[in-house]
């Protein structure tokens, strides 16, 4: 095989080495695919089993995370507090989920790339971010819904550049109660 020839079909593979190592800590480019199940895992006896899970939608507990950053996320992605990101045990990752804010009404759409929380009683855990943006950031933890989306093109865009997605209305306090007294038998 001639030089030249050796050369055109290697400079793809170099380019994307060099550039790979431009980014620094061997992170992975925010992206949207592959989309990953992943294996089943245990943290501290507990096993969790990631699902598709295409029709997600509880109540429970949102807590949030931000002084790992720097950190990679499980999606290989770095964690950046600011930016609108959650965990979640067993979603896909990436996965879209609306976040609703039980005590308020308030909703936010969330890029899941991570994993956790690992504490009990836990269903997502938001960066400070997407705390922030909640409302919830100052409380710690708090009552919310958690139900997969599928958003826009234009709102996943602006979540992987670290943007807030477009502004969703508030829940009427009809449907907050409907919310709520889902979570009363989760409490108990």
């Amino acid at each position: 095989m001639r030089a030249s020839k050796v050369a055109r079909l290697l400079w793809p593979a170099v380019l994307t080495l060099a550039l790979g190592a431009c980014a620094g800590g061997n992170y992975r480019a925010v992206s949207d695919t592959p989309v990953r199940i992943g294996p089943a895992y245990s943290i501290r006896g507990t096993t969790y089993v990631p699902t598709a899970a295409p029709i997600y939608d509880e109540v429970g507990y949102a807590s949030w995370y931000g002084s790992e950053s720097g950190n990679r996320t499980a999606n290989g992605e770095p964690f950046r507090p600011g930016w609108i990101t959650a965990a979640h045990t067993t979603l896909p990752l990436p996965t879209y989920v609306e976040v609703t804010a039980l005590d308020s009404g308030r909703r936010i759409i969330v890029r899941v790339n991570d994993r956790g929380p690992f504490a009990r009683g836990r269903l997502i855990d938001l960066s400070r971010g997407a705390a922030e943006q909640l409302g919830i950031k100052a409380q710690g933890h708090a009552a919310v819904r958690v139900r997969r989306v599928e958003p826009s093109d234009k709102d996943r865009e602006r979540l992987r550049e670290g943007k807030p997605a477009a502004a969703l209305e508030r829940v009427s306090e009809r449907e907050l109660q409907k919310l709520r007294a889902r979570m009363a038998p989760a409490v108990r």
